[in-house]
């Protein structure tokens, strides 16, 4: 008879779960060239047609916490996996436009959706530890984002036809997703049904969804606008414009690689007060430095400084008893996803009214902001 603690079952499978999550996302940014070509899309069609994608991820992510109450963490892991894995070939297998925006709001759905069930399992899985865990798992993420994206693009460059890639990827998320799904965490006292599919946040919930959103806007505006500063203000040339989001990237996810051990170590309040501050000074260096090394420099701190927040603040949520956890977790995680999506468009909106700094300035006061709130989010 085995004894082997289910628990470490229990923590392979979500990190099993938040590398597919990773990997699949992460699929679709080398193939928007190729779909833009294949449909003769201009670039005001395509961005209307990725849209989907955000549709699909905020209709179904309120409702996460009520799916995984009803029917238990890993049926719900397991579908939305499927539904994500289905995505992939068919973005790049569609034969007409209503095809791909089909395909893409599928990517959304099912990536959404696991996005909150695989928070929601972590939590559980954290508590039962009683250690730090939920930095690893959100690193994992990032590591599925190099893997997908990477092995996509390493591929296309041999000359491997896209649409074997996607099938082939795909493929691997399904044999990932079924192998970790036997220890995967089904229906657990912790996650109590509410009475209302979708509540909205209130008390400590909202001030962590809150600082979600603001985090989440952080993470894309330097996505979306590091390479703007980089060329229009530090002379680096267009095909160099990326540096900025893969110094943010390669610090954020080495940083929440080794976030538990830090959280361990330090305590939650510390890292996340410390990283708040570390990350507003960031934007300010990379908005003010005059040189673009300078600039580099700062865009890392930010991945420094803010990568192990955002795994805090789900770690929070999971343990507030204002609202159900399951229901709370996705109100965060879907007002951290509006932030997402609307905060670099709203950034870009006051770069034109005044300068891409001061909208990083803008940045810079907000994590302020967020370290100012820290009593308040961890007690």
């Amino acid at each position: 008879m085995s004894t082997r603690d289910p628990r470490l079952g229990q923590q392979w499978a979500t990190r099993m779960a938040f590398l597919v999550a990773g990997i699949g996302f992460s699929t679709l940014a080398p193939l928007v060239p190729t779909v833009k070509a294949r449909f003769s899309l201009d670039e005001s069609s395509l961005g209307l047609l990725l849209l989907c994608v955000g549709l699909g991820s905020l209709g179904v992510m309120p409702f996460g916490g009520a799916l995984a109450a009803r029917f238990g963490c890993r049926k719900v892991i397991v579908a939305s996996a499927i539904a994500l894995a289905l995505s992939l070939p068919g973005i790049i297998l569609a034969t007409s436009i209503p095809l791909l925006a089909i395909s893409l709001l599928l990517m959304g759905a099912g990536g959404g959706t696991l996005d909150v069930v695989m928070n929601i399992q972590a939590v559980i899985v954290e508590e039962e530890s009683g250690r730090p865990m939920m930095s690893g798992f959100h690193g994992l993420f990032s590591v599925g984002g190099i893997i997908g994206a990477g092995s996509l693009t390493g591929m296309m460059s041999l000359g491997i036809d896209p649409k074997i890639c996607q099938v082939g990827i795909a493929f691997a998320l399904l044999l990932m997703i079924v192998a970790a799904s036997p220890s995967m965490v089904g229906h657990h006292p912790t996650i109590h049904p509410a009475e209302r599919s979708f509540v909205f946040p209130r008390g400590k919930v909202l001030l962590l969804g809150v600082l979600a959103l603001i985090l989440f806007m952080a993470e894309g505006s330097v996505a979306d606008w590091s390479g703007v500063l980089l060329t229009k203000f530090r002379g680096v040339q267009p095909a160099q414009a990326g540096l900025g989001y893969v110094a943010f990237s390669a610090m954020m996810t080495l940083n929440r690689l080794t976030g538990d051990f830090v959280i361990h170590r330090l305590g939650r309040r510390s890292v996340m007060l410390t990283g708040s501050l570390v990350g507003g000074l960031g934007f300010v260096v990379a908005a003010f430095t005059p040189f673009w090394l300078g600039s580099l420099v700062g865009f890392a701190m930010v991945g420094i400084g803010l990568s192990n927040v955002v795994p805090i603040l789900f770690s929070e949520t999971g343990k507030q008893d204002v609202m159900p956890g399951s229901v709370a977790l996705s109100s965060v995680s879907t007002m951290g996803y509006v932030g997402l999506l609307a905060g670099p468009p709203m950034l870009g909106f006051i770069a034109r009214g005044s300068s891409l700094l001061v909208s990083l300035s803008v940045l810079a006061v907000l994590c302020v902001g967020v370290a100012a709130t820290t009593k308040l989010a961890t007690e």
